[in-house]
């Protein structure tokens, strides 16, 4: 049975593990007060090229995203995102039950761009319609595809030109950042995002995800807000060892990559089949449209996930890889599928 449906079913990356192994008996002080937070965080800092940012870590994406959006929107106030984004779609309703709207725009790629939002904005401008505040975007999206430097300009311009914030979810994004045609540096996030996060959970660490907070006015309190929505960890420093050993070494960008080459190395196989896409994905998540018939022979063999409906004989799947997925499994099952595809 080949696994593809997630980049997160293993534990950690070796290098993690002994991290945390070697440090294990060592007595820190807790909830992130710790040495090794610190020093992961001015690692961090260095790195993104911010040194007044305010790094902060998380156990999970939904919690920094729930914990991050409510911190920063007053009660009337709403966020934007696609209609595919993880916060609308796939976190329970968690930014809602703050009692926050999330205000969704049609995207055919899972990008949001200035001229989707626009028309979000003119249906709100008065007191009796929530008020959009933060755009929130996904790199890489929900769907595979990443932000070209020049979109992520643009949505920074046009949120500066309309007082909105830009909050980037980071759960992959270290394949984003090493995807094909990639020209996003992690730098480049400082100047043109209000805060973003840098996702541990989805490439390589046992769990774990660091809030990078650019803006100055969004730091204040912050560790308040932290508390109060159950994030601040007492065994915090497991974090900061596990965010050392992922970053300083760029052990972190070297994992995502190759998860980034399984993907496509199966993406290319299946098209050689003449399997088609949803998606023209340059990360770790692939998307094939086959027939529900093919669906079913595919379940005999693997695991992923189907995605939904592409029409009424067809289905749209994702495939996931990771740090882990070995090429020869990858291949090993291109070479199953293509028996499969011929009968």
């Amino acid at each position: 049975m080949y696994f593809f449906m997630n980049d997160y079913s293993e534990g950690a990356h070796p290098q993690v593990m002994k991290a945390l192994l070697e440090t294990n008996l060592k007595q820190t002080v807790g909830y992130g007060l710790d040495d090794f937070c610190s020093a992961a965080a001015q690692l961090i800092r260095q790195k993104v090229g911010a040194p007044q940012a305010a790094v902060h870590f998380f156990v999970g994406g939904t919690q920094a995203n729930l914990t991050s959006l409510s911190a920063w929107l007053r009660p009337h106030q709403a966020v934007i995102a696609a209609k595919t984004g993880h916060i609308f779609v796939h976190e329970t309703g968690a930014i809602e039950a703050t009692g926050h709207k999330i205000l969704t725009a049609e995207t055919p790629d899972g990008k949001l761009s200035p001229a989707m939002i626009l028309p979000l904005l003119r249906q709100h401008q008065d007191e009796h319609m929530v008020q959009p505040k933060i755009v929130f975007i996904s790199n890489a999206t929900e769907v595979g595809t990443i932000y070209t430097l020049q979109e992520l300009k643009d949505l920074h311009e046009f949120c500066q030109q309309h007082h909105l914030l830009l909050y980037l979810d980071g759960a992959r994004l270290g394949t984003a950042l090493t995807g094909r045609g990639n020209d996003v540096k992690l730098e480049d996030l400082s100047k043109y995002t209000d805060a973003f996060y840098i996702g541990g959970t989805k490439n390589g660490a046992l769990f774990g995800e660091a809030l990078v907070i650019i803006n100055p006015e969004l730091q204040e309190d912050f560790r308040y807000m932290i508390k109060q929505k159950g994030g601040l960890l007492a065994k915090g420093r497991l974090l900061g060892v596990q965010y050392l050993a992922l970053i300083q070494d760029e052990l972190y960008f070297r994992i995502a990559a190759h998860a980034n080459a399984m993907a496509e190395r199966l993406q290319n196989g299946l098209k050689e089949l003449g399997i088609e896409f949803l998606s023209e994905s340059a990360t770790n998540q692939i998307f094939p449209i086959v027939s529900n018939k093919f669906l079913e022979q595919l379940r005999e063999i693997a695991r992923f996930e189907v995605w939904g409906p592409h029409d009424e004989s067809t289905s749209v799947i994702r495939f996931v890889t990771s740090w882990a997925t070995e090429e020869k499994a990858v291949e090993e099952f291109l070479e199953t599928v293509k028996g499969l595809y011929k009968e």
